[in-house]
């Protein structure tokens, strides 16, 4: 709708407005995560995701595997929609005019969100742990239910623009394992003629020709490398972008897809004698764990954008093979990838230029290693960010197309991620390392029951398979209309206690749920992100389990999954017949820890303080492993206490250090070294005086076992 405002104040007001809701650069658009399956990914109501928009870390989002820390692989996205001989809501005559969401700016003033919703086709699990529920980093949140989605999890995006195109946006992911690592994105575009969040309509009767749908992805394969490579990589300066599709050369068989896709490339600031692709980690580093320098692969995933539909035109929406119009790579740091503007007419002739410009020649990958494949196995020392300070990002641009008003455009693509698995990027990093980190040397690694070998390098760009065959299978769903067999129901509650003995797991089947085979307990130490083992099966009616099992100190994550046996699997859409299917870990994951926490008192039901012991007593930290808690905390345990007590701990010299309040009702408890003003103590002898607090008794005879202000000493060393 027009205003009484001039733009000169309008665009005041809306820097003061901007600068009021700081820091957040997306302060008035909504985010959502979808994260149903292995790939994790938040998405804006603006309607693509700019860079920092959503936390202030440039690699924040495309996290795969999504259950692994620093996974994230993401720096921007960024969605341009340009058309020429426009004439605004005011009467303002542009001969080009480019509406902006992302890569830099956020969509303010350019995008109006009306819809933006999560839908899920089942209710989602709710899985708790010590009765709080546990909660994921990329939680969904469901605004509804609809058990007739196509998809595990469909949201919903619809944005009107400042040109006058509404576009809607709908993600659908699945959680059948053999398709849970892509993301189906379908885009329709509408001549609705509404210029903002309103229902009115601004420009009734306005033909937009020569319009482009114009998409950017700036990729940074990954978070847990970055400062061990080179900072410049978490920005994606070193990243490699290749082609498919494009006409610019042949594709080899197997390969004829319309896709674009990135991977972490040389770097030349790489300043270790090893070659870097991979990156395998073997120094200490931020944000890599002193345990995990042995040599694991932390960047052996490679993500892309495969396109698999696009309307020929508003009359004609058969699959137009020559779309994208334009596939291209753009320096990430260019001018007119920051403060781009609806109404600067310069800037935005300089963008539908980028956006219409066709297919590049060469592709960015043979720019940088001519040789093609060979050069990208082992690379030649080519830059992959030409002597730019930012290194690139591919696009995809679709058009150009002339909509009349109430004409609609439909674009889907597949976005997706893949490559080693994390067992394979530990036993092969390893490998590589205890060789000498020699780039020559055969590692062999067994997986499917045949084993192979193949260099270091070569074993990442098995990723590349990978992505391709997720490309296809991405291709062969959508083909399909999304009948790909669905997995079996996850439950509807999972949930895990500490016990004195044992862990106990319960879980809830849904009422109604279709039949399966049954379930299997998976389980972890020490941290959510690290291996899990296959601990129990249990039939179909099971629904608790007790682990018995664990180590006390030591924190412990599990899930849960049903199980459908192979014979039920009758395969399609991409799926192998034959296979058996499982829920999707997702949904019943625990990301808080569970513990073993023993009975109140010390062996044989001893109830007398003296069975009190602290544990390790000295406490060494230059210890070994294996003598200390082996998860990544280091702490000291007060073992037997009494279920309700207070512990102060003492110098030698009687300060006072740090009290803590026991009253869990166990007789565990731990403290992390520190004072109570969070200081690491200092080598010395310390005293801890241990207090019972009120009387405790026996839940079942009423006998008291201890009586409040019994107390123990007990002496003990820390040596740093």
């Amino acid at each position: 709708m027009t205003t009484a405002f001039s733009r000169p104040l309008a665009l005041a007001l809306a820097v003061l407005a901007f600068g009021l809701l700081a820091p957040s650069a997306q302060a008035q658009f909504e985010t959502r995560w979808v994260s149903a399956g292995s790939l994790h990914n938040w998405y804006s109501s603006a309607g693509s995701e700019c860079e920092e928009c959503l936390v202030r870390e440039q690699q924040y989002g495309f996290r795969w595997p999504g259950i692994y820390l620093r996974t994230d692989m993401q720096a921007w996205r960024g969605m341009w929609i340009g058309a020429e001989n426009v004439t605004g809501s005011g009467g303002t005559a542009f001969p080009v005019r480019v509406v902006h969401a992302g890569p830099r700016v956020s969509g303010v003033g350019e995008m109006f969100p009306t819809l933006f919703e999560l839908v899920t086709r089942d209710d989602l699990p709710v899985v708790t742990v010590d009765g709080a529920q546990s909660i994921p980093a990329a939680e969904m949140i469901a605004d509804r239910v609809d058990p007739t989605l196509p998809s595990d999890v469909m949201l919903v995006n619809r944005v009107n623009t400042l040109l006058g195109v509404t576009m809607e946006r709908r993600v659908y992911q699945f959680s059948q394992q053999f398709h849970d690592n892509y993301h189906i994105v379908e885009y329709t575009f509408t001549n609705t003629g509404n210029t903002d969040a309103d229902a009115d309509i601004e420009l009734p009767n306005q033909t937009l020709t020569g319009l482009t749908f114009f998409f950017q992805s700036r990729m940074a394969p990954t978070a847990n490398s970055r400062y061990f490579v080179a900072n410049s990589t978490g920005w994606g300066k070193n990243t490699m972008n290749d082609t498919r599709g494009d006409g610019v050369e042949a594709d080899p068989a197997g390969q004829q897809f319309r896709a674009q896709f990135a991977w972490h490339g040389f770097s030349p600031e790489w300043t270790r004698s090893w070659s870097n692709i991979g990156a395998s980690l073997q120094a200490p580093a931020v944000n890599v764990a002193a345990g995990d320098t042995l040599g694991r692969l932390a960047a052996s995933q490679f993500v892309g954008t495969v396109t698999l539909h696009a309307d020929a035109s508003a009359a004609n929406p058969v699959d137009d093979p020559s779309q994208p119009f334009t596939t291209t790579y753009i320096g990430s740091d260019n001018s007119y990838q920051s403060n781009n503007d609806a109404f600067n007419t310069i800037q935005m002739g300089v963008e539908y230029g980028v956006m219409t410009a066709g297919h590049k020649t060469p592709r960015h990958a043979r720019a940088v290693e001519p040789s093609g494949l060979p050069g990208f196995i082992n690379p030649t020392g080519g830059d992959p960010a030409l002597g730019t300070s930012g290194g690139f990002s591919y696009a995809n641009g679709y058009g150009p197309y002339t909509l009349a008003p109430g004409e609609s455009i439909r674009i889907v693509v597949a976005e997706a991620a893949a490559g080693l698995s994390r067992e394979a990027n530990r036993v092969i990093g390893r490998a590589y390392r205890a060789s000498g980190n020699n780039d020559a040397a055969p590692i062999p690694y067994t997986f499917g029951g045949q084993t192979m070998s193949m260099t270091k390098n070569e074993w990442v760009f098995t990723g590349r398979d990978s992505l391709f065959q997720t490309f296809q299978r991405a291709t062969d769903n959508y083909a399909s209309g999304f009948s790909i067999p669905s997995g079996p129901r996850a439950p509807k509650t999972f949930d895990v206690r500490s016990g004195g003995d044992r862990i106990t797991l319960e879980w809830e089947p849904y009422a109604g749920a279709p039949s399966f085979d049954g379930w299997e307990v998976y389980r972890a130490q020490a941290a959510y992100d690290s291996t899990y083992t296959l601990i129990h099966t249990a039939g179909p009616g099971e629904t608790s389990f007790d682990d018995t099992t664990p180590i006390r100190g030591i924190d412990y994550y599990y899930y849960i999954v049903a199980v459908q046996n192979g014979a039920s699997n009758p395969g399609g859409g991409g799926t192998p017949a034959g296979r058996a299917l499982r829920s999707s870990r997702y949904y019943t994951q625990t990301y808080t820890a569970a513990q073993l926490q023993r009975p109140q008192g010390g062996p044989g039901g001893d109830t007398t303080l003296g069975a009190i012991r602290i544990v390790p007593n000295p406490y060494y930290i230059g210890s070994a492993r294996t003598i200390r808690f082996p998860d990544r905390t280091d702490k000291l345990a007060f073992f037997n206490l009494p279920g309700i007590c207070e512990i102060r701990i003492y110098t030698e010299l009687g300060e006072l250090v740090d009290t803590i309040l026991h009253t869990d009702g166990s007789g565990d408890e731990f403290w992390d070294h520190t004072t109570s003003s969070r200081q690491v103590v200092a080598s010395g002898i310390y005293i801890a005086v241990i207090t019972v607090t009120e009387d405790v008794t026996d839940p079942v005879t009423g006998a008291v076992l201890y009586q409040a202000g019994e107390q123990a000493f007990r002496k003990f060393a820390i040596i740093r």
